[in-house]
């Protein structure tokens, strides 16, 4: 994997005078010369808008942009490209089903069951359908280590639970969840399962069909990709029952004065000029991750996770969220009193960069009794010594606050 870096330009840099060490991937991914390169030639050989023309660029654009889609669903095991809607990212993709599928069915006394460790873009949109439709907000119990308790689970879905809308991979702690397992018994009570898949599809094989998913949603920039462009898988019959969120351009069939009608699926979801070369993009990322193969991904991944758990153990004063085992590649800690925003800033001066905050999970946080943390998150393009260099950082980071630490 190591070899990997050569494809990748933006790593090749120095930050405050040192080699950069970006281990922020689980924010967003860099783009390898592959990717680049193909939105490069979209831009430079083909750009054209999609569907409406004729001319050879228009054909070009669109061969290309459907293609795109074709691949989507291959990568994610789906049955047809009626199952593939192209969207802004993961945000996005969640909020249709919230505004599409679950505001216009759901009604007082119905459940939405979230995690208290979901991303704030998988938390808000069913607080709104909740306050919009009088459903109820109930959330499996974690446990100490932020993973689920399948008894637990069970207990909490009711006859009266609607929709499950959870993580496949915490953004925070790096656990994987039992989605597959979760399904059967959402299913068992005639309940409809999102899955927030940010986090896994750009880490680990997704097979929609095999987790048995009703919906499931994921962004290209944090799997190599251009930002802007995301997809939201959903069952065919239950896309069929979905109303447009957007209207007008491309989405139409029929307009009069009076009336409209709407394309077949997947096409009536996507309003106006489609991102075409945020499309043309991911589809070169998607190309260049199955060449990589999926499964090495996540085995290294898993490990470089492994490893920073076992690096930063050793480092006194130091806490570590989140499983020890089974978590895939980030890690999320704090420094003693170290205020989260002051580790990054010293990492950054040694051309370190992390995240620190909520991360967009404030719940979490509370849960775990912190206002913030640091996070290292790790991708195909790390390695170990990546992750010595964060420790060396570290140890400079508690030398400069060393009062901290007496």
């Amino acid at each position: 994997m190591k070899s990997l870096k050569n494809d990748f330009p933006i790593l090749h840099q120095q930050v405050n005078g040192h080699p950069l060490v970006y281990l922020d991937s689980a924010a967003t991914s860099q783009k390898p010369l592959q990717v680049i390169q193909a939105l490069e030639e979209y831009y430079r050989s083909y750009n054209s808008n999609v569907h409406r023309g004729v001319h050879t660029l228009g054909s070009k654009a669109t061969d290309a942009y459907e293609g795109a889609r074709e691949k989507v669903r291959r990568f994610i095991h789906a049955r047809s490209i009626k199952e593939i809607v192209f969207t802004r990212g993961t945000t996005t993709s969640i909020n249709l089903v919230a505004r599409s599928y679950a505001l216009p069915r759901l009604k007082a006394g119905d459940e939405i069951i979230l995690t208290p460790a979901e991303h704030h873009s998988n938390l808000i949109p069913w607080q709104q359908v909740a306050k919009a439709t009088g459903a109820t907000l109930k959330y499996f119990p974690l446990e100490a280590d932020g993973t689920l308790e399948l008894g637990k689970v069970r207990e909490t879905i009711t006859s009266r639970t609607k929709i499950v809308a959870m993580q496949q991979v915490s953004n925070v702690l790096g656990t994987v969840h039992p989605i597959k397992e979760i399904a059967q018994l959402v299913h068992a009570q005639s309940g409809v399962i999102v899955v927030d898949g940010a986090q896994s599809a750009p880490h680990m094989k997704v097979d929609v069909r095999d987790l048995n998913v009703d919906f499931f949603a994921f962004s290209g920039h944090k799997m190599c990709a251009p930002t802007g462009i995301g997809v939201l898988y959903g069952r065919e019959e239950l896309l069929e029952q979905m109303e447009p969120v957007e209207f007008g351009g491309e989405m139409i069939d029929y307009v009069d004065l009076y009336e409209s009608s709407w394309k077949e699926l997947p096409w009536k979801f996507e309003g106006g000029t489609p991102i075409i070369a945020g499309a043309v993009g991911l589809g070169a990322a998607i190309d260049y991750l199955e060449a990589i193969g999926l499964d090495h991904i996540e085995e290294h991944d898993r490990k470089l996770a492994r490893y920073a758990v076992e690096r930063l153990s050793q480092i006194e004063g130091l806490t570590i969220y989140g499983p020890k085992e089974d978590r895939m590649g980030l890690v999320t800690f704090n420094l003693g009193d170290v205020h989260p925003h002051d580790v990054a800033t010293v990492l950054d001066a040694e051309g370190i960069a992390i995240r620190a905050g909520h991360h967009c999970c404030q719940p979490l946080m509370r849960h775990l009794q912190a206002t913030a943390t640091a996070r290292a998150s790790f991708y195909l393009y790390n390695d170990e010594a990546d992750i010595d260099q964060l420790v060396k950082g570290l140890q400079k980071t508690k030398e400069y606050f060393g009062n901290v630490f007496r």
